[in-house]
């Protein structure tokens, strides 16, 4: 049996008084996308959050290749460098041009040389259709732009695993395609992806496992056939009907 990339077993956290995610437990294989969906408020960036420890997890397990990274002590540096996360805010550095910002990283962090670091950044920027905005600052591009420059930033350090945070949720709904462009061509090239995502569509078309979350637990998951296709729990129903009745799906 082959081992998960990653195996989340019973996690909680809280935040004061208030629980969060409550005992979530999910294996993500290697090459694998993952859509993480459910309502506003559920829990799914605060899981993401946890998979690359920016959180502490008060309970359970995180294993990264069948080694627990979430016991006491543990560098959560080195798993940071092994899972890249993208946020919904975008994150790059306003002084710096979009060369510079997908740079820093693997010049200080992984020790490339200036020209290697730039020889990298381009070709992600050409893939992702922004070489001509090198020279560009974040405040001179479009929020598309600037999020497709965000995953450029991330996939240039060769994470193992991209955690993506809501990513198209702070844009124009002419933009979205972009960028949910940028998510599929990764996709082909066998990028385990874990993404919290509204895009309804999207995890239906381009996931291979579809998790509903909702109150901090996972009620519901499997293939998007079965997710969207045929629902067994009510909550899932609802939350699908209600969706439908938006026009997101």
């Amino acid at each position: 049996m082959t081992t998960p990339k990653i195996s989340l077993r019973n996690i909680s956290k809280r935040f004061g008084a208030v629980t969060v995610l409550d005992g979530v437990s999910l294996d993500i294989s290697s090459g694998s996308v993952v859509s993480i969906v459910g309502p506003s408020g559920s829990g799914k960036s605060t899981l993401l959050r946890c998979i690359n420890l920016l959180e502490h997890i008060d309970d359970g397990e995180l294993l990264l290749d069948g080694n627990d990274v979430s016991i006491p002590g543990f560098d959560p540096n080195i798993v940071r460098r092994r899972i890249g996360m993208v946020f919904q805010s975008y994150n790059l550095f306003p002084h710096m041009s979009v060369l510079d910002n997908i740079t820093l990283a693997l010049r200080r962090v992984l020790g490339l040389s200036r020209i290697a670091a730039q020889d990298r950044a381009r070709e992600l920027l050409a893939r992702f259709s922004l070489s001509d905005k090198e020279l560009s600052f974040p405040d001179q591009m479009s929020g598309g732009q600037q999020q497709r420059a965000a995953i450029a930033r991330a996939v240039a350090m060769e994470p193992e695993v991209l955690l993506l945070d809501e990513i198209t949720s702070a844009l124009d709904p002419e933009l979205v395609g972009e960028v949910l462009d940028v998510v599929r061509e990764l996709r082909t090239v066998g990028m385990t992806i874990v993404l919290a995502t509204h895009e309804m569509a999207f995890a239906r078309d381009s996931s291979d496992l579809v998790c509903v979350l909702d109150q901090g637990r996972i009620i519901e998951s499997g293939t998007p056939a079965q997710i969207f296709g045929a629902p067994q729990q009510e909550r899932t129903q609802q939350f699908l009907q209600r969706v439908i009745n938006s026009g997101r799906l």
